[in-house]
């Protein structure tokens, strides 16, 4: 073998070399995948992220069951390095782990190992200092979710594993003495005003403001699958002003006070699919922010997928508002189902609620192949006078009206109702427009088998009610 031939074939090693190298720290990255869901209208593939099997293990860095302090920071640790090393999966493996709040990062992946449970402290001190946050539909700096990202992408809880509230403290913050009512007042009035986010300190003396459980703000390419979540101080989880995100296969049961499953607002291109809802609320509550604060956001939440999901529990399968003033649009809820037939909890199947302050629209939802038995209120409701105790806890800044159009309901039958099967109540000023209920029944209805005021082009077809 002469010189030239020699160099020539240790330059293709190099090169071999070089090219396996590249190409397994191309293969370290984070990807992603598009998923096409089917949709009666144009909806956007959703981009899911995909995590290398790089991991990193929180015994790895000094974690220890049951020792809050040595969890809460190896959790930190071990999420700051798989940050940093460009992505993959920070583990949680079998046995109880004691913990206080989660920050995540971009291109980070929690992974509970099965037989994992992260428990949550119920100390409101291990959720200071306050973060960007919400409280129902309102922007403030409140207590840190229990687990919360802010403005990341490529985010994601995964695994067979389970994450618990211990929910001692917040029980006691259910109730709403008169401190909390006040500084819900005080909230209200700042929004109102558009006093700066960063003045809106909450998480002060007995304001009671309760964390969500967990909250991705502001997040693109989110993923939320496999694991169990049980107990919640108050919405379970949150998808705040997101992107691109998908709930497969959760189980959640949480029944306290305002423990909806999911709230997804001002939220764009969502699929939630395959989940086991037990809620002491709404099982989906889709929102888009309230009054000035969303006014000012401009945000719609559009382009949500929500199919083969079981409800054992909840108000309603799924609940559009009150908070709804960016606008919702682009809702497709299909193919979920009931399983329990004494429905005494079940108010509505789909319940959409508003006010004369909220202002957005409501338009293009579609309902269809929901199995269910009983519901207190029937199939539908849509009211646009809800305001619960805010209609004489604070003023009318400034009058709204929600335009609702576009509503779809087909091929649903329950054995009863306590109440109406369709309930449309309008607002004079802005009726509600275009709604229709095909091959939709109720053998027993217990009031008015509809009740429809301030409604144009309703169409009822091949209904017995």
């Amino acid at each position: 073998m002469n010189l030239t031939n020699l160099k020539t074939i240790v330059a293709c090693v190099v090169l071999t070399i070089l090219h396996l190298g590249v190409q397994a720290k191309n293969n370290s990255k984070v990807g992603t995948t598009k998923i096409k869901v089917d949709a009666p209208f144009v909806m956007p593939a959703i981009i899911q992220p995909l995590f290398p099997e790089v991991e990193f293990n929180i015994v790895d860095f000094g974690a220890e069951q049951q020792h809050l302090r040595k969890n809460k920071e190896a959790i930190a640790a071990a999420i700051h390095k798989c940050h940093a090393a460009g992505g993959g999966k920070v583990i949680v493996p079998a046995g109880e782990w004691l913990t206080g709040s989660i920050h995540m990062k971009s291109n980070v992946n929690l992974h509970l190992m099965k037989g994992a449970t992260l428990l949550f402290s119920d100390d409101p001190n291990e959720y200071l200092p306050a973060v960007k946050s919400t409280w129902e539909g309102m922007e403030c700096y409140n207590y840190s979710p229990l687990i919360y990202a802010y403005e990341c992408k490529n985010v994601a809880i995964t695994g067979q594993g389970t994450i618990r509230a211990k929910l001692d403290t917040w029980k006691v913050w259910f109730k709403r003495p008169p401190a909390h009512m006040n500084a819900l007042k005080e909230l209200y009035n700042m929004a109102a005003k558009n006093v700066p986010v960063e003045e809106r300190q909450m998480a002060v003396g007995e304001n009671h403001f309760r964390p969500q459980f967990i909250q991705f703000n502001r997040c693109e390419q989110v993923l939320i699958e496999g694991i169990k979540i049980r107990n919640s101080p108050f919405w379970t989880i949150h998808l705040y002003m997101s992107k691109h995100a998908v709930v497969r296969g959760v189980d959640v049961h949480a029944h306290g006070h305002n423990n909806d499953g999911v709230d997804p607002e001002m939220t764009q291109n969502l699929l939630i699919e395959d989940c086991i809802f037990d809620q002491g609320d709404d099982a989906i509550a889709i929102k888009a922010g309230r009054n000035q604060d969303a006014w000012r956001l401009d945000t719609p939440c559009r382009n949500i997928v929500i199919r083969n999901c079981t409800i054992k529990e909840g108000h309603q399968l799924a609940a559009i508002g009150s908070e709804i003033s960016g606008g919702v649009e682009n809702i497709y809820i299909h193919d979920c189902k009931f399983p329990k037939k004494d429905r005494s909890a079940l108010k509505h199947l789909v319940f959409i609620k508003t006010n004369e302050r909220r202002g957005g629209f409501v338009r293009n939802i579609w309902v269809e192949r929901i199995e269910a038995y009983k519901t207190q209120r029937g199939i539908l409701g849509i009211e646009t006078n809800v305001m619960y105790q805010w209609r004489d806890l604070v003023p009318t800044y400034e009058k709204r009206y929600t335009k609702i159009s576009n509503i779809n309901i087909k091929d649903i039958h329950l054995t009863e109702t306590k109440s109406s099967a369709v309930k449309l109540l309008g607002a004079s000023e802005e009726p509600i427009k275009n709604v229709r209920v095909e091959n939709c029944s109720v053998d027993k209805i217990g009031g008015t088998p509809k009740q429809i005021k301030n409604a144009e082009g309703v169409k009822l077809i091949n209904t017995n009610f």
